[in-house]
Parts: C-alpha cells; sequence; structure tokens
C-alpha cells in the first residue's frame, strides 16, 4: 500500500524520538485505514464510525499483541521504545492501553519511515475488515 520507497535508513530512522515516531505512525494508520473502508461507498458518517472503531487505542493495543509474534528484535525494540516514551493519557484510558497503543504508533511510524515493504506485510496481517 505504501510503496517502496524508503526514505531513511533503519539506522536513521531509529534515532528519530519514539514521540515522533507515534506521530507519523498515527497518521498513517488511520489512512491505512480510511482507504481500506473506502469501498463499498457509503456516506461520510459510516465511513467514520468504521474508521473511529479501528483508530482507537483500545484497537491499536490489541492490533500490537496480534502482531508481537511476528515482530524481529529491531522491531521489538522500537515497540519497547515506544511503549516508555508514553507519557500522559487520556482520561477514558488506562495507562498500559496507552502505552501498548504509543507503541503500536510508533512501530509503524519506524516502519514507514525505513520500511514500507515491511510495513505492508505487517499491516496485512491484520484483519482490519471485521
Amino acid at each position: 500500500m505504501f510503496g517502496a520507497a524508503n526514505s531513511l535508513s533503519a539506522l536513521q530512522a531509529g534515532q528519530v524520538p519514539p514521540a515522533a515516531l507515534a506521530y507519523i505512525g498515527d497518521g498513517v494508520y488511520e489512512l491505512h485505514v480510511r482507504l481500506l473502508h473506502l469501498h463499498p461507498p457509503r456516506r461520510i458518517q459510516a465511513y467514520h464510525q468504521q474508521v473511529v472503531a479501528q483508530v482507537r487505542a483500545e484497537r491499536q493495543a490489541q492490533r500490537l499483541g496480534q502482531l508481537m509474534a511476528h515482530l524481529t528484535e529491531a522491531e521489538q525494540d522500537i515497540v519497547r521504545r515506544g511503549r516508555n516514551a508514553a507519557t500522559g493519557r487520556p482520561r477514558r484510558l488506562s495507562q498500559e492501553v496507552y502505552r501498548q497503543a504509543t507503541a503500536f504508533e510508533a512501530l509503524l511510524g519506524y516502519l514507514y519511515l525505513s520500511d514500507r515493504d515491511r510495513l505492508s506485510q505487517l499491516l496485512a496481517q491484520l484483519d482490519l475488515l471485521e
């Protein structure tokens, strides 16, 4: 989905602060989910409800759990860094869910910057149309 163009080496992407990786990953994930839900055509409200259901922190934390067995050691390190960098949280979430969601976003941001083929592979592991 995101193409094979890589803009940073894995080393360079690994030097991006985890909060910045999560910021990028949040946008990448939302765009991915939006594109998946474009067909069949619906009203914007229906699109929005489907996308919001997928990009909620609770769902992102679940998605990370689904991917953990498929991650390389380097990717697991990015997840750890993302989880540890999560500070603050929305009132409606537990600290653990927020940390897992941030770790998921950081992983996606890292892969978007360093290895878009791998990003596509991992996103394909998830059944986002359920």
